[in-house]
């Protein structure tokens, strides 16, 4: 059997196939990449041993510390970046990303020291991923973690014109006899909450389906209803779903010392995060919440009024307004609120009997 030649639309008489005809623009990628090296340069701090370029970064390990445990965390910030789109505004997208990877090793007790990002894309402007990754730059700045480098995909075929994801690693160290690993959780332990501020980076695609945002109606709708102005939230409905993803580092790391555990409230809300406290040597404990110590920030409100979406559902994808949940013995926990008068007492660590839940006061 004899074969014959594939033809392709580009292979005609005298034609010759660049990367760039495939989508991918090396140069532009290139010239960037030089961009991000200056955003990178202003996040350096005394560890690092390379720069923005080489395969690989180099971070030598602080000292100070007599037996460094390194911590290590990997996250996105979901269909937040739909929201982001659609609006043409990436300026706090990776603030997101950095904050709530910061938030993440924090729970450990670990002081962050590195970052790295990735992001994938099929024709994203250059301009717009500098934007993107300068606000991962200046909240690096901000919680004194260096942007060690990344990675920048050009993925035709993968990824939809426009279309991107971003993503984060995190490296951070803590002492190992200061390791928060649950092992001081104790029955009458206090909860303390400290306030998210939004939704932080999950509920998203929820949100979405209920305001069918990104469901194929077309980019004047999507920007309709994001700009429409809620007279309860005191701004559009786009501006309170990118509230940025608060970092909790600054407000919790003086009273780190008293934390018996952490609980960063993202994905699965308050019972699926507090239950991941109650582990290993906490496993007999869980948590009753006091639903009547807080009131519900109004953005909470309206994704349920306008959804009809029941309450055990909502404590189930969102945060409801707890963007931390910290144990403490009941000194130490007035003394965190005396010093966060935004915090409140949320609950409280129990003895668990079989069959009870692991967080208790909630909706089902």
């Amino acid at each position: 059997m004899t074969g014959s030649p594939i033809s392709t639309p580009a292979s005609g008489q005298g034609d010759s196939l660049r990367y760039v005809d495939a989508g991918v623009d090396v140069d532009a990628a290139d010239a960037t990449v030089r961009r991000f090296a200056d955003i990178a340069k202003r996040t350096r701090r005394p560890e690092v041993l390379s720069g923005v370029g080489p395969f690989a970064g180099m971070f030598r390990v602080p000292e100070g510390y007599s037996d460094p445990v390194l911590v290590a965390s990997a996250d996105g910030v979901g269909t937040k970046l739909l929201i982001a789109a659609a609006l043409d505004r990436y300026d706090t997208i990776g603030a997101d990303l950095v904050n709530h990877s910061v938030n993440d090793i924090l729970t450990t007790g670990a002081q962050p020291l590195f970052f790295l990002d990735y992001l994938a894309t099929a024709d994203l402007s250059q301009d717009r991923r500098v934007e993107l990754v300068r606000g991962i730059g200046d909240a690096c700045v901000a919680q004194n973690v260096a942007l060690l480098g990344g990675e920048t995909a050009d993925m035709p075929d993968v990824y939809r014109s426009g279309d991107f994801d971003l993503a984060a690693f995190i490296v951070g160290v803590v002492e190992r006899d200061q390791a928060i690993d649950g092992a001081r959780l104790a029955a009458g332990d206090v909860l303390v909450a400290l306030p998210s501020g939004g939704l932080q980076t999950n509920g998203y695609s929820l949100v979405r389906e209920i305001w069918a945002l990104g469901k194929g109606l077309g980019p004047d709708h999507d920007r309709e209803a994001l700009e429409t102005h809620y007279e309860e939230l005191g701004s559009t409905l786009g501006d309170a779903l990118l509230a940025v993803h608060p970092a909790f580092v600054a407000e919790l790391t003086p009273h780190l010392d008293a934390v018996h555990g952490i609980a960063h409230i993202t994905g699965g809300g308050i019972p699926g995060n507090l239950a991941r406290l109650f582990t290993g040597p906490a496993e007999h404990l869980g948590a009753r919440i006091d639903r009547a110590s807080w009131e519900t920030p109004a953005i909470f409100d309206l994704i349920q009024r306008t959804g009809g979406v029941e309450d055990g559902e909502m404590y189930r994808a969102f945060n409801m307004g707890a963007g931390m949940i910290v144990a403490l013995a009941d000194a130490d926990a007035t003394a965190l609120i005396e010093a966060q008068p935004e915090a409140w007492r949320i609950g409280e660590v129990v003895e668990r009997a079989e069959g009870d839940p692991l967080v208790a006061g909630l909706p089902d």
